[in-house]
Order: structure tokens, then C-alpha cells, then sequence
């Protein structure tokens, strides 16, 4: 099937929810804004960069999709909750929280400084509990749903990316994932992760050299980067009611990258790369 979509998804997967999601401005975030709205939800985004979520919303609006956006900084916790406890009042409540949106931080662990550490902290594992403790009442009453972005990185350790904090903030992410799932099941409230592989996206074309994006690519089955596309659909069939029996899960979407290695030409010239 070309330019459709895949066999079996129907419009309004997401008919009438309520749905916040963070890190609107554009790559994942922004595709999976849309796509949500194109399945019945009411968005409200957010994002660091100033207007950036809301002119991507206003695109959304002005295709006849309903979505807002708003200037948040989701390390100050006191910003986050006024975005939260806004969203909710408009909204009449919360049905889907997806805490797509994260800073970044990389180094060797030989040069990693306090500073940094502590940066990583903040924008990769505080900001998912800066929105979800503020959101959690919301979306026990009635039974919601949280999807959280965490990494392939959480998996399995890249010594080329220099990535020992981002890996640790993203590993906290799953455990909270699995731990937040645990206590809100009670309530109805389902709580997964999304485990991405490399993504292209503005984000990561500004952070990631052409030597490493080659290892990244030649280190899965499917020697591709990912889109912002892919991860939209899996977003949107957790936040959905489809996934009504999947909670506590963290979810790899990374060209097979966590399953195998293809034993090919390429992919030994880039591993040598790095030998």
C-alpha cells in the first residue's frame, strides 16, 4: 500500500480524548500532534522553543484539527504543573498524557562533569515527573493513559556516544514506567514506555555526528533511520483503546536494533569504524 495508511487503522482511533503531549515544536512530537488530532483527540501542546507549539498547532488548526500549544520550560516544576493544571481546566480533564519532550546532554565518562549530570537529570527523567505527578489525579479519575519516551539507550550500553547519563536518565524512565503502571492499575490507568532507536529529526541531525549516525545505521536489521512517523503510530496505538490490555511495557522501535546484528559487509566496515 502506497500513501495510505496501513491496512486496518480507521479515523477516530482517538475520537473525543483529551490528550496533552510535550515537545511539540516539530519532529516526533509535532507528527504525533497531528496524527492524534486526526483521530478525533483535542491536543495541547508544549514546547521550550518560544511559539514553536503553537505555530505547529496553528498548521494543525488550520486543517480543521483541534490543537493548542504554549511556551513551557518543563525543568522549572512550577511551569510544568501551571501548564498541566491549565490544560485540564480547558479540557475538562485528561485522558492521554505523552511525555514525548527531552533535553539531551552527551559526553565520555572521563569528561562527565557534575554540571552535566545534573542537566541530563533535569531534562530526560524530572520533567516526565514535573507533568505526570501533576496529571496523575486527573488521569486516575476515569482511568487514563501515560506514554513515556525513554531509549534504546536504556538497553544496551554505545561506548562511540558517550552517552552514560543519557542511558541512566532514560533507564529510570522504564523502571518509573513499570512502577507508575503498577500503582495505577487500580485505577484504570495504563502506563507504558517507547524505547526509540536513532531517529532523524532537527533534534538529533544537531547532536549526533556523520561518523556515529553511520554506526547507528549500520547497527540494525533494518538500515534505516527511523521517522518521526514511526514513532507517531506506535504513540498512537498506546494511547488508543486498542491497547486497552497493554500496560507496564517498554516498547523498542528501533529497526531491530536491540534484537540482532546483520553480518554484512556494511555493517563490519562501519563496526570497524569504532574498533
Amino acid at each position: 500500500m502506497t500513501n495510505q495508511e496501513p491496512a486496518g487503522l480507521h479515523p477516530g482511533r482517538l475520537e473525543g480524548k483529551r490528550v496533552l503531549i510535550t515537545g511539540t515544536a516539530g519532529g516526533q512530537g509535532a507528527a504525533a500532534q497531528r496524527l492524534f488530532a486526526e483521530h478525533g483527540a483535542t491536543v495541547i501542546g508544549c514546547d521550550i522553543q518560544t511559539g514553536a507549539a503553537e505555530r505547529t498547532a496553528e498548521q494543525c488548526r488550520a486543517d480543521g484539527l483541534d490543537a493548542r500549544g504554549f511556551d513551557v520550560d518543563l525543568s522549572d516544576a512550577d511551569a510544568a504543573a501551571a501548564w498541566v493544571e491549565r490544560a485540564a481546566t480547558e479540557l475538562g480533564g485528561i485522558d492521554v498524557l505523552y511525555n514525548n519532550g527531552a533535553g539531551y546532554g552527551f559526553a565520555p565518562f572521563a569528561r562527565m562533569t557534575q554540571e552535566l549530570w545534573r542537566h541530563v537529570m533535569d531534562v530526560e527523567l524530572n520533567i516526565i515527573f514535573n507533568t505526570t505527578s501533576v496529571a496523575w489525579p486527573y488521569l486516575c479519575d476515569g482511568g487514563g493513559v501515560v506514554i513515556n519516551t525513554a531509549s534504546y539507550s536504556a538497553l544496551r550500553g554505545i561506548a562511540p556516544l558517550g552517552q552514560v547519563a543519557h542511558s541512566a536518565a532514560k533507564g529510570a524512565v522504564v523502571a518509573m514506567t513499570r512502577s507508575l503502571a503498577a500503582e495505577g492499575g487500580e485505577f484504570g490507568v495504563r502506563v507504558n514506555a517507547i524505547s526509540p532507536g536513532f531517529v532523524a529529526t532537527p533534534a538529533t541531525d544537531a547532536v549526533v555526528d556523520p561518523q556515529a549516525k553511520a554506526w547507528q545505521l549500520g547497527n540494525k536489521l533494518i538500515q534505516r533511520a527511523g521517522t518521526s512517523d514511526d514513532i507517531a503510530y506506535l504513540a498512537l496505538y498506546l494511547a488508543s483503546d486498542e491497547s486497552g490490555w497493554v500496560t507496564g511495557q517498554n516498547i523498542c522501535i528501533d529497526g531491530g536494533a536491540t534484537a540482532g546484528w546483520r553480518d554484512d559487509a556494511e555493517s563490519r566496515r562501519i563496526a570497524a569504524l569504532y574498533a
